[in-house]
């Protein structure tokens, strides 16, 4: 019999998660000897491989070409590389804010040892796959990959009943989200004979699958990524895993991994079922609506701060679809396209906008917090200014760019998703999202309120090491000079989604 002989996959654009790969497995390993309580030095190469992962993508960014290997099963362009960035961000920022937070609670010292930094590594690497998975199996495997190590992350502590319930909710929700997605992509297989997107979408662009079973397979796609997204009527998991969940992990689950979801919808709707984006748009019209009108309401009643930033979440989802809905409205076919790299840049800059405010969000929450004592309801904010009157400015800051007051960040994000929707024809969607983001101002105006005008129920200092202090005093300023000047960021996401979708 003659030998197939198979070309070896070029690695070089895999190379940041092979990095990354090999130094979560070693970190690992040398936490194992370690005996600080404080795993200073597991926290430090964290830091490191992260810096690290961040080169290998810059230098892909910086290329700017597309580059397929592992058959097409994993594609390397700017709007991956890019995303992969702000990830990074993401997950060595949110390791920052939790450090002490983790320690004072037992989940990085002790018997866990690391697992939470190799962990957040872990789910890191999945959230990687996702976004540049090319294929639906790759990123099926990304997403299990993340959302394994969430899971974990959520029931770290193992003596706590209400990280443990969470962890439950979040595992079984979980899985029958994976049950969808995965139901889906049987039944796009089925109709199309592939898993590669591309091939899909040559399928089903050609008009030569069956037409009923492609559109039943999108539903439950759109339901699983619905799922991961947290919109509704699939949110039903946000609150309850944010307000059960160790502070640090609510950041973990609610900052870096909705890069990845995005990109994963945007792989999968625009890159393989474009054809069908009459059908998919019709969902996420549906979706967007909904999730701005529970999200917003529902947040009104909130007395405790993580759960009104879980249904806040739910409601800055829906701006997201709404930009990525607003590609190519009623169809490629009716030649709307030419708004499509604009309207799917703006929902990457709301995305990457609202992960950097949910950051410094749920940091202050952190620092705030103390042994024993968890700083998750509203009232404990009261009189903050007179604490921490610098700190209290940047909360401020943070809570007016979710609200969408000019001239922070949140704002031109807003801006830039409405202009899409507007320049798609659909001005009544642009209505209704601005009347749900000025009842959406009442609550987070509220935070703010209690900041400034309340008495202060503790009056104790707030200790806070300098790393964090530094972090969270650069995460707002940033809020406010993106919001200023925010031609550089709206630029790098515009040229990154032109070059992907024109490769």
């Amino acid at each position: 019999m003659t030998p197939i002989i198979t070309e070896a996959p070029n690695l070089a654009p895999v190379s940041a998660e092979i990095f990354l790969l090999i130094a979560a497995s070693a970190i690992l390993l040398i936490d194992m000897f370690l005996k600080g309580e404080k795993r200073t030095l597991t926290y430090v190469l964290s830091l490191l491989t992260l810096v690290g992962c961040a080169f290998f993508s810059f230098m892909d960014y910086n290329a700017g070409t597309t580059t397929y290997t592992f058959y097409n099963m994993y594609v390397s362009d700017p709007m991956g590389n890019l995303l992969k960035l702000f990830t990074y961000l993401a997950v060595g920022v949110t390791l920052i804010y939790s450090r002490q937070y983790a320690t004072e609670r037992g989940m990085t010292s002790g018997n866990l040892g690391g697992e939470f930094y190799v962990l957040a590594l872990f789910s890191l690497l999945g959230q990687m796959i996702m976004i540049s998975g090319n294929n639906m199996l790759s990123i099926y495997l990304g997403l299990e990959l993340m959302s394994l190590s969430l899971y974990a992350l959520v029931a770290l502590r193992r003596d706590h009943a209400v990280s443990t319930e969470a962890a439950m909710k979040y595992f079984i929700l979980g899985a029958l989200a994976s049950g969808f997605l995965l139901y889906g992509i049987s039944m796009i297989y089925g109709a199309t004979g592939s898993l590669d997107l591309t091939q899909i979408y040559k399928v089903a662009n050609s008009h030569s699958a069956n037409p009923t079973i492609l559109v039943f397979g999108l539903v439950f796609i759109v339901a699983g990524l619905a799922f991961k997204l947290g919109a509704v009527p699939f949110h039903m998991w946000v609150p309850d895993v944010y307000q059960g969940s160790p502070t640090a992990v609510t950041l973990l689950l609610g900052g870096a991994p909705k890069l990845a979801a995005f990109a994963m919808v945007l792989r999968i709707l625009v890159e393989g079922l474009l054809p069908m984006a009459y059908d998919w748009q019709q969902m996420l019209m549906v979706l967007a609506v909904a999730s701005l009108a529970i999200g917003n309401l529902t947040a009104i009643a909130q007395t405790n701060i993580k759960r009104m930033l879980a249904y806040s979440t739910i409601a800055q989802m829906g701006f997201v679809l709404l930009g990525l809905m607003a590609g190519v409205v009623g169809g490629p076919e009716n030649g709307n396209a030419s708004g499509a790299a604009g309207a799917y840049s703006a929902a990457m800059y709301y995305s990457i906008t609202y992960v950097l405010t949910t950051l410094g969000s749920f940091g202050l929450i952190m620092m705030l917090a103390r042994s024993g004592f968890e700083a998750e309801q509203l009232a404990d904010f009261k009189g903050m200014a007179r604490r921490s009157p610098w700190f209290a400015v940047v909360m401020t800051v943070l809570m007016f760019s979710l609200a969408g007051v000019p001239p922070m960040m949140g704002f031109m994000a807003k801006w830039s998703v409405l202009q899409a929707v507007a320049s798609s024809g659909q001005i009544w969607l642009a209505v209704v999202a601005v009347m749900f983001s000025l009842i959406g101002a009442f609550y987070y105006l509220r935070v703010v309120k209690t900041m400034w005008f309340d008495e202060a129920v503790d009056a104790t200092p707030i200790n806070t090491p300098l790393d964090m202090q530094v972090a969270l005093s650069i995460n707002g300023v940033a809020i406010v000079l993106l919001g200023l000047m925010p031609g550089s960021l709206l630029g790098a996401c515009m040229n990154a989604m032109t070059k992907t979708l024109g490769s």
